[in-house]
């Protein structure tokens, strides 16, 4: 019987235990739903400007429509290119700023400890090409030293000896037409992953001294070269532009149906950007642990990374923030803009990029901390 009587007392243990559990989770949902809505109620009509990397546009325009749905707060972004995105930035034109390379080690040194950067979104820069005569199904394959050649001016005909052997399968279908080459004629984190891209795979073919956002196209002195503003220009001309090849962030080729190159990679093997190619590249990221270090050596170890696998020209974009801000709202809207992405908005990436490592939500999270109001 006293068996009997401490079992029934304890599985009557049990069950309390469990109730209060359950209604310690309810009142702590509670408390983080009524925190959530008040937040909300609080920042209503909050607008946020953003401005910079075209390489973004695309998801970010995304972000911004579930975010103002949920939370009533505005972000409106300024498609400029990288380099007038961190100019409008540092002159406190904008709230945020969005450059696909990182700040250089001398501007991070110059606002060392007042400005945040996260690389909060990854995709590849792609070579897009327009040439009729060649099928979808037949798959153009080009390594760093043609697109080299291409951009310097030295290959001129599609078909050139050098980009026969590179497709053996259809070499009998490249067309003795002049190669326009079609480049950013803006200040372009896109074209600073693209040509340090060059730099590493071309053994030497490509000089340093091209490398940058902004670079004096040597096939635009011999008459073969166009610019386009934006990842969107480029795309258009390359559409409109029979014979023409061009680089754009994945997203764009993706929407506009461009014709993609395999591009050859430090293994020596020919690949497409594909979730499981971008995924092998990222393995070998160099990501700092806070908002506040230097991120310059993220380019050089994602850009031709190592692995049998890996896509060859793949990128961040980074988010640049200030560590103080005039506006209390506008803090506070940022830091709930920022835990969103990393806790819900990875959720909703859009085809032609891909998400994050943990690592990077973590310090989207350790961002919004740091933020703060005067």
């Amino acid at each position: 019987m006293r068996k009997i009587v401490v079992a029934v007392a304890l599985a009557v243990l049990i069950i309390a235990i469990t109730v209060a559990y359950s209604a310690l989770q309810i009142y702590r949902e509670g408390r983080e739903t009524a925190t959530t809505t008040s937040t909300s109620i609080i920042l209503q009509g909050v607008v946020l400007q953003g401005a910079g990397a075209t390489f973004v546009y695309p998801q970010l325009s995304e972000w911004a429509r579930i975010f103002q749905e949920k939370y009533g707060v505005q972000v409106n972004y300024q498609s400029v290119g990288s380099g007038a995105g961190q100019s409008m930035f540092f002159q406190k034109v904008v709230d945020f700023g969005c450059s696909d390379p990182p700040l250089s080690r001398d501007k991070w040194q110059q606002y060392k400890g007042s400005v945040l950067q996260v690389p909060w979104l990854f995709g590849p820069v792609v070579v897009v090409y327009n040439i009729p005569e060649l099928p979808r199904s037949a798959v153009l394959r080009l390594d760093g030293v043609a697109i080299a050649k291409i951009y310097k001016g030295e290959i001129m005909y599609w078909d050139d000896d050098y980009i026969k052997n590179l497709n053996p399968d259809a070499a009998h279908l490249l067309p003795h037409k002049e190669i326009i080459a079609v480049y950013r004629s803006d200040s372009s984190g896109t074209t600073e992953l693209f040509t340090t891209f060059l730099y590493k795979a071309s053994g030497g073919v490509w000089p340093r001294e091209l490398v940058g956002k902004s670079v004096s196209w040597p096939v635009e002195a011999v008459g073969r070269g166009v610019g386009g503003k934006g990842n969107e220009g480029v795309t258009q001309s390359v559409m409109q532009t029979p014979y023409s090849v061009g680089y754009v962030e994945w997203s764009y080729a993706i929407k506009n149906n461009l014709s993609i190159a395999a591009i050859k990679n430090a293994a020596g093997n020919f690949v497409l950007p594909t979730r499981e190619t971008l995924e092998e590249a990222l393995k070998n990221a160099k990501i700092p642990t806070t908002p506040l270090d230097d991120f310059s050596e993220i380019l050089d170890s994602v850009i031709y990374a190592p692995g049998e696998k890996s896509y060859p020209i793949l990128g961040p974009t980074h988010i640049l923030l200030w560590k103080k801000y005039d506006d209390p709202k506008k803090a506070e809207a940022l830091k709930l803009f920022l835990k969103w992405v990393a806790e819900e908005g990875y959720n909703h990436v859009i085809e032609g990029y891909i998400a994050p490592p943990q690592a990077v939500r973590e310090l989207l999270i350790k961002a919004a901390g740091e933020i703060v109001s005067q």
